[in-house]
């Protein structure tokens, strides 16, 4: 996509090189021991493991670089976490439709075989899929993601069951093949903003809203029933009519299909950022293209200005939507076991950063909160480590801990304020809302 239609980036950049880690992984295990963390999160690259799509040929480049960056990790006892598919699907396979051909869910199930075979004696922590909603919605259903099909109403449904059908063939490979021998856990990573009511008004808009948003993919693995939830079921059935098709656009599952994917994942991996208001009426009705994922939802939402921002779009810093989100996963999915994959804040850069050191104290607060009356949460992950290409805004918007210099062959790292604040947390194990860091050298914490 980037190299087709450049500009279709904000700043008509690529992830070519980025921030060039293939020859960079010692300087990033370096940061990571500056930082004292216990784990860190990293994706494979389909196509660097397997460059025919598919495991007749295997990169032995590629998989040497992954060990490489592994046991440089394990020498620090690092935990690896590593995520399978971050939406990088081999172009070969895009060709033959993507995540909406359904022979897919044995393409990505052969390429976890051979990843769960080459690093699994080492790597014990497995997510399946990064961020199914973006996968699915922007990248097939809107046109705001690689592949930018733009195919509303129909493509991201059909995507939706096609993935959990993928990742729950990957699970369960995993759980009768390899955790056997390894003894490892492996899990799927959600991103779910938190939808409000706007008023008492419209609170059943807003359980409509959290269900499709993200519940149209944790349901089906986390509730007691599996499935979709009833009232997406209902609410796509009954536009599709509407509109004279002869059946619903939302895929069915058979009832086989139901109990396969039912309760696989190990844990409820969850990256959030921010919350959304939500209405329903008149006015939303001939809002969208019909058909649409958002015409069968029929509902509108929106973040008020006077919020505190982000420089995403997206962004808005709502820490209590951070505490009802987690607190309904915790009531709606008998409190699984979560795991915060990604949480944090984006800027245009610079070394002072209070305003990302404000975020993140205040949603490890919000979390704090939700531990204390007893939900289940195991882990905590910032988004991210270092600023990345964060693709369609490009190098514009940076999410980092650690700035990197794009205009420098070095991609140069630089720690901001806010890594020195997060070692702290790291260190201590606790939210010190008054400590102000000596940011002048960053050090390696021998002793962790």
């Amino acid at each position: 996509m980037t190299h087709a239609n450049p500009c279709v980036i904000a700043d008509c950049s690529n992830g070519d090189v980025a921030n060039d880690s293939y020859n960079k992984y010692k300087r990033d295990v370096e940061m990571m021991r500056e930082l004292g963390l216990d784990f860190y999160r990293f994706s494979l690259s389909w196509t660097r493991i397997l460059p025919t799509s598919f495991p007749d040929r295997i990169n032995e480049a590629g998989v040497q670089y992954y060990r490489n960056l592994i046991d440089e990790m394990l020498k620090y006892n690092i935990e690896p976490m590593v995520t399978l598919y971050h939406w990088d699907l081999p172009q070969r396979l895009q060709d033959l439709g993507g995540w909406t051909n359904p022979h897919v869910v044995d393409w990505f199930a052969d390429y976890a075989r051979v990843a769960f075979g080459l690093f699994g004696d080492k790597v014990k922590y497995w997510i399946t899929i990064n961020e199914p909603r973006e996968v699915c919605y922007q990248g097939y259903g809107a046109a705001t993601k690689a592949p930018r099909l733009d195919f509303k109403g129909v493509a991201e449904y059909m995507c939706a069951k096609n993935l959990l059908m993928a990742h729950a063939k990957a699970y369960h490979i995993y759980d009768e093949e390899f955790r056997p021998k390894y003894n490892g856990s492996i899990y799927i990573s959600f991103s779910a903003q938190f939808y409000e009511p706007e008023s008492e008004k419209y609170i059943q808009a807003a359980y409509e809203s959290n269900q499709f948003e993200w519940g149209v993919y944790t349901h089906p693995i986390f509730s007691e029933t599996g499935d979709f939830h009833q009232v997406l079921k209902e609410k796509v059935a009954a536009k599709s009519a509407e509109q004279g098709l002869f059946r619903s656009r939302l895929p069915e599952f058979t009832p086989e299909e139901v109990e396969y994917v039912r309760g696989s994942s190990d844990f409820f991996g969850l990256n959030h950022y921010s919350t959304y208001l939500v209405y329903r009426n008149e006015s939303v009705e001939d809002r969208y293209d019909v058909p649409s994922f958002y015409d069968d939802l029929g509902n509108a939402h929106y973040q008020p200005d006077d919020w505190d921002r982000g420089v995403s779009s997206f962004l808005k810093v709502t820490p209590w939507g951070f505490y009802k989100l987690l607190t309904q996963v915790r009531n709606d999915y008998n409190n699984p076991p979560v795991i915060i994959t990604e949480n944090g804040y984006s800027s245009y850069g610079g070394l002072d950063d209070d305003n990302r050191i404000s975020y993140i104290r205040l949603y490890l607060d919000a979390l704090l909160d939700t531990i204390d009356e007893g939900s289940d949460i195991r882990a905590y992950t910032v988004w991210s480590i270092m600023d990345n290409f964060e693709w369609m805004q490009g190098y514009r918007e940076r999410f980092g801990l650690y700035e990197v210099d794009y205009e420098s062959s070095e991609r140069t790292r630089t720690p901001r304020k806010s890594a020195f604040v997060y070692k702290e947390i790291v260190r201590s194990r606790a939210l010190d809302w008054h400590y102000e860091p000596d940011t002048s050298v960053m050090t390696i914490d021998e002793g962790h």
